[in-house]
């Protein structure tokens, strides 16, 4: 009765759940983490360390609360209802953002800065508040065959419409006058993730058998140990994506290294983001069909080895033009080492374990998503950016080795198919 509910109204969710990520997108081409967030912050201080950690902080906030609310997921026969709740902290900052901005008329250069730190940690701690609730209501509203693709698609949507954002933020910035092309920028942001919360609302969610769900507290924090203990698959797992974390550190230095070395343009950095989102929409398709037809482990290699090759041309870049290849591999990684590992966690335990295995699989990668950054920014101000690319190269190259070695694609694994 549920599968056939679930099949019944799944085109339904597919066309709203695009809609959906079509407008989160742009918003993020609006106040991209990784080019108009560290620009704006780049007014503000000289630190790489500190702008370093930017596109960490949406990554960490996605990852470290999700443990933290698993424990009630696991208990819940109706996650919509959480979902919508909480995902208004994801997306009302945006606002906060634009207000901050303006206030750049008023208040020195230091308390704004701290502002907008407050603001990013807020979006992203909310993002990772409703994130085991929603990734409990995909798994549950799309069947497990075709979560590549439907991942794929949501990641199409968002990075056509960032492309959108994105090159109207490089308009705004180079036409309007400091601070009102940040505040402008950030205000279409913080519209376009209104329509983001509206199209969420309107996904249609059976509510599941209670048989299938976790009754009590001690029950899920029981089963906590025995996957850590029982599960070595998952456990080298977990070492791949805190490892891939490495490869994923030099993103935002890409823009600055090429502002600050070769003089790249506001325009230029609203194209270059647009070349990164048209790659990720590409790549978020093509990986996913290579995930549901092959097996997701074979995705997350191929970005792995994606990053890698991002970072050495990096590094080896004689011109501000080499980097429309890097911000295409970069594309590449980044959908791979995210949404396709985001993917993979769900293919891990059956639906009973699936919220433990969530919360598991992404607040115990936190830490690294906070050090790597750290330790970039670190690099960056001490030594050079260079040094800073081949470290993360040498770590999308070790992150694809131990997939290799000590990984087996869950989807694949007799165990997973019989709890099923």
């Amino acid at each position: 009765m549920l599968n056939s509910k679930i099949q019944k109204d799944l085109r339904h969710n597919f066309t709203v759940n695009v809609i959906e990520s079509g407008f989160f997108g742009l918003g993020t081409g609006f106040a991209s983490y990784i080019t108009i967030i560290p620009l704006f912050v780049s007014g503000l201080t000289d630190s790489a360390l500190l702008i370093g950690l930017i596109p960490a902080i949406p990554r960490l906030g996605w990852q470290l609360p999700q443990l933290l609310t698993a424990d009630k997921v696991a208990r819940l026969h109706y996650y919509k209802s959480t979902v919508m709740w909480l995902t208004i902290h994801q997306k009302l900052p945006f606002l906060g953002l634009a207000l901050v901005a303006l206030l750049q008329l008023q208040l020195n250069s230091q308390t704004i800065l701290e502002l907008t730190f407050a603001i990013l940690i807020w979006q992203g701690l909310g993002t990772g508040l409703g994130a085991t609730a929603w990734q409990s209501m995909v798994a549950k509203i799309v069947p497990s065959g075709k979560l590549g693709i439907f991942y794929g698609a949501l990641g199409a949507s968002a990075n056509l419409m960032s492309i959108c954002g994105a090159l109207i933020a490089g308009l705004l910035l180079k036409q309007i006058a400091q601070p009102f092309n940040f505040a402008l920028c950030f205000l279409c942001a913080s519209f376009a993730m209104a329509f983001s919360w509206f199209f969420m609302s309107r996904t249609r969610e059976p509510v599941s058998n209670p048989s299938s769900h976790i009754e009590s507290r001690r029950e899920f924090w029981g089963s906590l140990s025995v996957i850590l203990r029982g599960d070595k698959n998952f456990r080298y797992f977990v070492i791949a994506r805190m490892l891939s974390q490495l490869a994923l550190m030099p993103l935002p230095f890409y823009t600055l290294y090429a502002v600050h070395q070769y003089g790249m343009g506001e325009a230029s950095v609203g194209l270059i983001t647009g070349v990164l989102m048209l790659t990720q929409t590409i790549a978020g398709l093509v990986l996913g069909w290579i995930g549901d037809r092959w097996g997701n482990k074979l995705a997350l290699q191929i970005g792995c080895i994606a990053c890698a090759l991002s970072s050495a041309v990096a590094g080896l870049a004689p011109n501000v033009n080499w980097f429309y290849l890097v911000f295409i591999g970069a594309g590449i990684g980044s959908m791979g080492l995210q949404n396709i590992a985001a993917v993979m966690t769900l293919e891990f335990g059956n639906d009973r374990q699936r919220p433990a295995y969530i919360g598991l699989g992404n607040t115990l990668v936190a830490p690294a998503t906070i050090i790597a950054p750290i330790f970039g920014g670190w690099i960056v101000d001490n030594i050079d950016y260079q040094t800073t690319f081949w470290a993360a190269a040498i770590g999308g190259l070790l992150t694809a080795l131990i997939l290799h070695v000590g990984v087996r694609d869950p989807r694949y694994l007799e165990e997973n198919f019989t709890s099923r």
